[in-house]
């Protein structure tokens, strides 16, 4: 049985999340709670939380166990991006995208 969380419009570049969630993908979610914690990044946080999520949503709505559950597929894509402007010399403005990000985190139990 398959279950999933998602986490939607974190405040981060989708290039970045990508490089955590790819260390996680294919693993029990034990040991990837276990990775997550201690790797050196804002992003290994979020993801924590969302495969978190994801465990506690399999506890309780489908009665599983945390023990046999395994990362499935680990997602970060792209979310909408903000856009800013600064002014610059001669009156003119320079972009700033503010990028943002969704994760999903599906969990088997196969």
């Amino acid at each position: 049985m398959e279950v999933f969380a998602i986490q939607k419009n974190i405040p981060m570049s989708a290039q970045k999340m990508r490089e955590v969630v790819r260390q996680v993908q294919g693993l029990p979610a034990l040991q990837a709670m276990a990775i997550l914690a201690v790797v050196p990044r804002k992003g290994a946080r979020v993801v924590a939380k969302t495969l978190k999520s994801a465990i506690a949503n399999a506890e309780n709505n489908n009665k599983l166990r945390p023990e046999t559950l395994r990362i499935k597929e680990a997602v970060a894509g792209t979310a909408t991006t903000i856009k800013r402007f600064q002014p610059k010399a001669r009156g003119s403005a320079g972009p700033i995208l503010k990028r943002r990000c969704h994760i999903k985190i599906t969990l088997s139990d196969e």
